[in-house]
Order: structure tokens, then C-alpha cells, then sequence
């Protein structure tokens, strides 16, 4: 029932400050965690879950091994607005288990002839040197009669990132950093209105982002803390130098095909056929993990992880008001996905998860039932959720005692219902209850690798059995006069849930536990009578406690890497004539995490942005700068989850985007 869509300006101003999709929706929602301000998003969550992310409604996350990597798929100048929707929900199939963050791209041409935009941005950090950046992009669109295509190219490259004491942010140079890289990304659209109510749509988006490998990170230890030493809270940093084997880098590949028809037998249809393939390559080291004495001495192996997947999917659905049933209406549609995923260890040829074949089929109907004038609205329907795996036989690596796993062909059926309640008491005032059902399956892949016993036939392996998870959400919105505001309380469980928990090789194996959040959400905007000038302010408290003992009963509070904190976001708009500006805060508020699954506790800090646009006669120039006065934090992720004597990052310092863009 919580829903938000970032619309095009909003978006344009949080990416010239932040220079990310994922970032921008973490500054603006309260309940989405602190990012990480790396390629990886492991540990970043929606509602304290995982949300999934999607391209025009196509999913971008690899289930089967979860390489993290779905916020950075495409390059937000192609993206038009963000849809957003909180808690768990089958939308859009499995993986939404803290909500769906759907990614809509830019439109066809609304004119004939030929029109586009272009864009220059710079970047500098706490230092004119490494620290800069910048980025060229353009699009060009056509139209003519029923006809119209869109063509364009992103290109950005990255500098070192630099923390607010002016020192070098180190890389994580394993699982990949967004700093000392370089990006290319594709995008082109066709479209055909084949009649006044049918229209196909073609579109294809290709996303690379690939490291340098120009610094080596440094860490410390508790008898060396010169650098990233917990004892001192001294952050990593990093030095110039060469780092070993590939550098970690990502590539996505999107070709969709969409046929909508407004206006078939008094019905909308809409039909998706899409393909999908990433590659994503992590960094390498001699990690324990790899460690393989018939290949190499214990200790001297060198290694590294490539992530491969390939998606082929159809989905189609109807929607019409139901005849003789005044006020109802019903929507039926299929859901079709094919995942294979495997990864593979590139210096050694060695398979770390073996090909893993993912199958899904999902029939569902909803209905949506009308009252008393529309004052009262019924909705709910099911899902029906068919899920088959396939494994071939495979040995682990040595690390986990080479075990040899006999593969199988496990299915899964679920039937997930959802339904809601809205009542409109009065004018502008809306109060509802609602409960919906998401489905995931856990991270497959590292489950799968980190078999360390014998004799496992993964046909009858509990720890691979799905995530069935809830979302019971009660709230209110009003809007009424000068005031924009909305309140929900929600609750959450998960009998077999998925937490993420370090080896001894300091790689995150998945533990299935029950887990169980409940979270408060305020939003509130007012234009105030000043003209031009609007104020706003969002609250979010998650609480979130898992079964350590599997008794039944939850004991121990999530850390982390499973939930993120309390938080406070304030922010003033102000628009005259031909300036735009806006400042912003997020407080993020100290917990004590003595009860919690990593005994870390958590300081809490507060950081402001601002940005300011000024129309030019040709085109607009703006200037977005993060971290406005220079604050001095580490990131809540690498704080509240890595042991002692490992990486710990600090946050970006001050950083100023300068940028120019124009439309034809």
C-alpha cells in the first residue's frame, strides 16, 4: 500500500549531488539503509531486507548467487523516475522481499522531428588531483508518424575518493568500488504505434563499469594502527600502486520487447518478452577461501570470482472492469522466468557455485472492488509461485574439505495472497490496512559452495528452501491544504530468513534463521507561504531480531548487515524565476548493538547536501555538493559489521559536481 515514485526533477537533483541511482534513493527514503558508498550493495536494505531492483519492470538481481551488484545497472541519465514500493510484495516475482525499486527509462520523443539533450558534469573531492571526474552524455530521439526511435551514450570516469580529513578513501578492491573507474552505458529505444490504442516497444540497455586497479588498499591491525585500525577508528585508505589479476568490474546487457494494447475487449493488455546477461568480476587476492594444496603451497594461491548470469523471461496481463459487478476490477497474468547462473573461479578454472538452472512459472489474479463511491476500496488476490532448481553433481573447493554434493532437481510451489483495505474517511484523508506475501529464494550460490559435510543431496537440502516473507502495514495520508503527510507502522517474519555471517576466511556465508522487523515511517511536506518554498521532514525506526538457537523464537537483534538504522531526514525546496535550490540532512541516530549478532556499536552521525540550478539562455547549470560541511564518518556498513583488523571505509568528504545541460 506504500508506494513513492522520485520523479524527474528529484532524481536530476539527487544524482548531480550524489552521481547514483541507488544513492539517491538511500538519501530520500528514511527507511532504506545507508549505501556503501561502493559497487557492491551487499548489506544495503529496503525495510531491512533485500529490495529488488528493476529496469521498466525487469528484474536485475541474480538470485542464485547474489553478486550485489543490481544498483548499478544502467546510468541514471536514461532513467526518467523511480518507482518505489515498500515492503514485501510478488509484484514483480521473487527477490522483494523489503520492496521493488523499478527504474523507468526516458520516454519516446512527444513531438515529430528530431529532439535531444546533452550533458557535462565535473567532479572534485578534498583534492584537485586524483580526486577529479566527469562525465559526457547524450541522447537523441526521432519521431515520425507512428514511428520514433532513441539512441544514447554515457560515458563517466571516476576519481579517488577522499575522505573529510582530506585522506585517500581506500578501495575495496575485492568486491568492487565505484572510485578509480571508468563507465560506458548504451541505451536505445524503438517504438511502433501500431494503432491508436497498440503500441510495441523495443528497448536495449548496455551497462560497464570497470575499476582501474590504481591503488592498493591498506588495513591495519591492533599492533599496527597507522591505518584502518578499529582501536583508533583510523579509516583505510589506500595508495597508488598495482593491484594483482583483474581489476573488479560489472557488465549488464537488457534487450526488452513490450506490447501494450489500452483498448482490447474493453481491457488493457500488456505482454514483456526480455533477455538478460551480467558478468560480474570480483577482485582477487590469496584468500583462505581458494587456498588448494594440490594446485599450489597453502598461502600462495592466487585467485579471483567471476559471477555469471544469463535470464531469459515472458510476462503478460489483462485488466478489465468485471461485467455486471459495478465497481470491480480484475487483472489475471502469467510471470515466466529462466536463470542461469554459475561462478567460477578465473585464474584456476575451478567452479566455486556450479551452473545452477533457476525455472519459475507464477499464474495470478487480483481484484480491486470499489465502495460506497469509491470511498472505500477492496483489493487482494494470489499468486500462485512454481519454482524449479537444477543442480549437477559438483565437489567444493578444498576450503570446505572438497565434499562431493550430489545435485538434484528440488521444486518449490508457494501460493502468496495479499490483500488490502483503504477507507477515505474525508476529503483528502485515506487510512488503510494491508498484508502482502514476497517470495525469494536465498542465495543459492553460497550456500551451495560452502557445503562442508558429507553426503548432501541437495534434492533434500533444507538450508535451499525458499524465503517466504510478510509485510503488515497499517497507516494514514493526508493531504489536505499546505500539508503532504503519511504515517505507516508495519511488521514482518520470515520463518526461514537469510542473514549473512563471516567465515573464518572472511567471506559472508548465508545462516537461514527466522527473522522478524517492525518499523514506523513518518513523511511530511508543507509549502510554506513564502512562494516557492516548500519544507519536509521523514522519521524511520526499524527494529529487526532473529532466532540464533532455532527454537522458534527470536532472541538476537540483526546487525548491520542485515538492517539498517534510525534515521531523520529534513530538507527545504526553494524555487523562483530561473534558480532552483535545495539543502538537505540525514541524521542517522546511534544504537547500541551489544544484543546483536555483531557486537558493534553504532555512533551515529549527520550529514547535509545542497544543490542549486540556474537556467542559462542556452541550457541550465547546476552545482550539487555532498557532504556540505566536511563531516567526518565511517560508512554504518564497514562500522557496524567487519571484525577488528580488517577494512574499515570512512565516508566521502566534501564533494562539488559542476554540471551543464541542454535540451533540443
Amino acid at each position: 500500500m506504500t508506494v513513492d515514485v522520485v520523479d524527474n526533477e528529484s532524481l536530476t537533483q539527487q544524482v548531480a549531488i550524489s552521481g547514483s541511482v541507488i544513492d539517491a534513493i538511500a538519501t530520500l527514503s528514511p527507511s532504506f539503509s545507508p549505501t556503501r558508498q561502493k559497487l557492491s550493495g551487499a548489506g544495503e536494505t529496503l525495510r531491512g531486507r533485500s529490495p529488488l531492483y528493476a529496469i521498466n519492470g525487469i528484474p536485475q538481481s541474480t538470485p542464485i548467487r547474489d553478486g550485489s551488484r543490481d544498483g548499478y545497472t544502467i546510468d541514471p541519465f536514461f532513467v526518467d523516475r523511480v518507482e518505489l514500493i515498500y515492503g514485501s510484495n510478488a509484484l514483480q516475482g521473487i527477490g522483494a522481499t523489503g520492496g521493488v525499486v523499478n527504474q523507468v527509462t526516458v520516454g519516446p520523443p512527444k513531438q515529430d522531428g528530431v529532439s535531444g539533450r546533452v550533458m557535462a558534469q565535473t567532479t572534485v573531492g578534498n583534492d584537485l588531483g586524483d580526486a577529479v571526474g566527469g562525465k559526457l552524455a547524450g541522447l537523441v530521439g526521432w519521431r515520425e508518424g507512428a514511428f520514433d526511435a532513441t539512441a544514447g551514450v554515457a560515458y563517466e570516469s571516476r576519481g579517488a575518493f577522499y575522505d573529510a580529513r582530506g585522506r585517500r578513501i581506500g578501495m575495496d578492491n575485492t568486491q568492487g568500488d565505484v572510485q578509480d573507474s571508468k563507465t560506458l552505458s548504451l541505451f536505445g529505444r524503438f517504438g511502433w504505434q501500431i494503432d491508436p490504442s497498440t503500441r510495441l516497444d523495443i528497448v536495449a540497455n548496455r551497462f560497464e563499469l570497470k575499476g582501474d586497479g590504481d591503488y592498493v588498499t591498506v588495513t591495519g591491525t591492533a599492533a599496527a594502527p597507522t591505518d584502518g585500525s578499529r582501536a583508533t577508528r583510523l579509516p583505510t585508505t589506500a595508495y597508488r600502486g598495482v593491484v594483482p589479476g583483474k581489476p573488479a568490474q560489472g557488465r549488464v546487457e537488457t534487450v526488452s520487447a513490450s506490447l501494450t494494447d489500452d483498448d482490447l475487449y474493453g481491457g488493457a493488455l500488456t505482454a514483456q518478452l526480455f533477455f538478460n546477461r551480467s558478468r560480474d568480476t570480483f577482485g582477487g587476492d590469496r584468500n583462505a577461501t581458494f587456498q588448494d594444496t594440490s594446485i599450489a603451497p597453502s598461502g600462495t594461491l592466487f585467485d579471483q570470482s567471476s559471477n555469471r548470469s544469463r535470464k531469459l523471461g515472458a510476462r503478460a496481463s489483462y485488466e478489465r472492469a468485471v461485467p455486471g459487478v459495478e465497481g470491480l476490477t480484475a487483472t489475471v497474468g502469467l510471470d515466466a522466468l529462466n536463470d542461469r547462473t554459475e561462478q567460477l573461479l578465473i585464474a584456476t578454472g575451478r567452479a566455486w557455485v556450479p551452473p545452477t538452472k533457476f525455472q519459475s512459472l507464477a499464474p495470478f489474479i487480483q481484484g480491486n472492488y470499489a465502495l460506497l463511491g469509491g470511498k472505500l476500496r477492496l483489493a487482494g488476490g494470489v499468486r500462485f509461485e512454481n519454482v524449479e532448481l537444477k543442480v549437477d553433481d559438483f565437489t567444493t573447493l578444498a576450503f570446505y574439505g572438497s565434499r562431493k554434493v550430489a545435485g538434484g532437481n528440488p521444486d518449490f510451489k508457494a501460493t502468496l495472497a495479499n490483500g488490502g483495505v483503504v477507507f477515505e474517511p474525508a476529503k483528502g484523508l485515506r487510512v488503510y490496512g494491508s498484508y502482502a506475501e514476497g517470495y525469494t529464494v536465498p542465495d543459492v550460490g553460497r550456500i551451495l559452495r560452502a557445503i562442508n559435510v558429507a553426503n548432501v543431496d541437495v534434492d533434500t537440502y533444507l538450508a535451499i528452501e525458499p524465503i517466504v516473507s510478510n509485510n503488515r502495514e497499517l497507516g494514514a495520508e493526508l493531504k489536505r491544504g499546505p500539508f503532504d503527510a503519511s504515517v505507516a507502522y508495519f511488521w514482518s517474519s520470515s520463518k526461514l530468513g537469510q542473514l549473512l555471517v563471516k567465515n573464518a576466511g572472511g567471506i559472508f556465508d548465508v545462516q537461514r534463521q527466522r527473522v522478524a522487523i517492525e518499523g514506523l515511517e513518518v513523511n511530511v511536506k508543507a509549502r510554506t507561504p513564502v512562494p516557492g518554498l516548500d519544507l519536509s521532514a521523514g522519521y524511520a525506526r526499524l527494529r529487526g531480531r532473529t532466532d540464533t538457537n532455532a527454537d522458534g523464537k527470536v532472541d538476537t537483534d540483526l546487525d548491520g548487515a542485515n538492517i539498517s538504522p534510525d534515521r531523520l531526514n529534513l530538507a527545504a525546496d526553494y524555487q523562483t524565476g530561473k534558480w532552483a535550490l535545495r539543502v538537505q540532512m540525514q541524521s542517522y541516530l546511534s544504537r547500541g548493538m551489544q544484543s546483536a549478532l555483531v557486537k558493534d556499536d553504532f555512533e551515529g552521525y549527520t550529514v547535509a547536501d545542497a544543490f542549486v540550478r540556474y537556467q542559462l539562455p542556452v541550457g541550465a547549470v547546476s552545482l550539487g555538493v555532498q557532504n556540505l560541511f566536511d563531516k567526518q564518518y565511517l560508512t554504518y556498513y564497514s562500522d557496524t559489521t567487519l571484525p577488528a583488523k580488517d577494512k574499515i571505509y570512512a565516508g566521502r568528504g566534501r564533494t562539488a559536481t559542476l554540471g551543464w545541460e541542454t535540451r533540443f
